[in-house]
């Protein structure tokens, strides 16, 4: 079968570098001149945890005269209607798109082509992009930490199906889903809490869960993500084989303490990650804010369960964009209202 990934960013450049280097024939798709011609003249370059510099063939999205069997969808949600229809034009007549983008957006590709024709992929790495064709991966080199967690929303499968897990088994461990819509609020959980703070305090995972006070606030937005998909009747599925919700809900004061203690040990792996909301807030572009935690409260507002946390973090995020704030950890003091 014939696929491609769209989108150069961080994960995408990470992504390719490894089908790359264990001879996967693919082409790279971007609408960027710059990162095409990086890829092409440089070729996919990883730092950070492993060092890799792999050839890959990179095209512009006008450029395109292929028709795929599968696409990836690594691009950022924002005007993804439009990125979703451009891409559908790529796909053969029974092409499909797995989009490994955050939040939940397999709803509105489905819509676009289809709900037999769409996959959706939880990614449980994460990587910062340094410059054009270059990444930093930060997650731990290792098949475990580098894991997929896929599916599709009735849980159809078939020969396509089975040649997404192929691939993506390539770079990392893949964990079949049944129940996808849980596997994704357990990654809405995790970028929730962890993202939006990282993008609050300008600060990678393990600082603002090492910092009591952005803890503190981890901790109340992972509650509220907890809440939210109970209300909803959204079973939670386990992240990388731990529970997270055994983990870190709680209900009485020692569970509460215990989950306080164990937040920094729970994201150790991911530390040195930087949300990639904060990346596109250091470049003075907009982030996902809305299809993350936003996601969280539209959820919350539709069963009546408040989400004061996750709105201070859209706030906070949106007076980024406006220029009235900027990501530092004093940031956490316009929490203290909420407790």
């Amino acid at each position: 079968m014939k696929y491609a990934l769209y989108g150069a960013g961080s994960l995408g450049i990470v992504l390719s570098a490894y089908l790359a280097k264990n001879g996967e024939k693919f082409d790279i798709i971007d609408r960027n001149p710059k990162s095409v011609d990086a890829l092409n003249k440089n070729g996919a370059i990883v730092v950070g945890t492993v060092q890799m510099k792999e050839t890959v063939n990179a095209i512009l999205d006008t450029d395109v005269q292929d028709k795929y069997d599968i696409i990836f969808l690594l691009t950022k949600q924002l005007g993804n209607l439009e990125t979703i229809k451009k891409i559908s034009e790529f796909l053969t007549q029974d092409g499909v798109i797995c989009t490994m983008q955050n939040g939940l957006p397999e709803k509105d590709i489905s819509e676009v082509i289809g709900e037999n024709r769409t996959f959706g992929c939880a990614v449980a790495w994460g990587a910062t992009r340094i410059e054009p064709g270059k990444s930093e991966l930060t997650s731990k080199p290792e098949r475990q930490s580098l894991s997929f967690s896929f599916g599709s929303m009735d849980g159809h499968k078939g020969e396509k199906f089975d040649e997404i897990v192929r691939i993506l088994n390539v770079m990392g461990d893949v964990q079949i889903e049944e129940n996808f819509i849980g596997a994704r609020w357990s990654k809405l959980l995790i970028n929730s809490a962890f993202s939006g703070m990282s993008a609050v305090c300008g600060k990678t995972f393990g600082e603002v869960a090492k910092f009591k006070p952005s803890r503190k606030i981890i901790q109340r937005i992972i509650k509220e993500c907890i809440d939210v998909a109970v209300a909803n009747g959204i079973k939670i599925e386990p992240i990388q084989g731990k529970d997270v919700v055994k983990i870190l809900d709680y209900k009485g004061p020692f569970k509460k303490w215990l989950s306080f203690v164990i937040i920094p040990i729970a994201i150790k792996k991911h530390r040195l990650l930087k949300a990639s909301m904060l990346q596109d807030i250091e470049k003075g572009i907009p982030c996902e804010i809305d299809y993350i935690n936003g996601i969280v409260s539209e959820y919350g507002k539709k069963v009546g369960t408040l989400t004061p946390f996750n709105d201070k973090v859209i706030e906070i995020v949106h007076k980024f964009e406006s220029g009235e704030l900027t990501p530092n950890l004093n940031n956490v003091k316009y929490f203290e209202e909420l407790y």
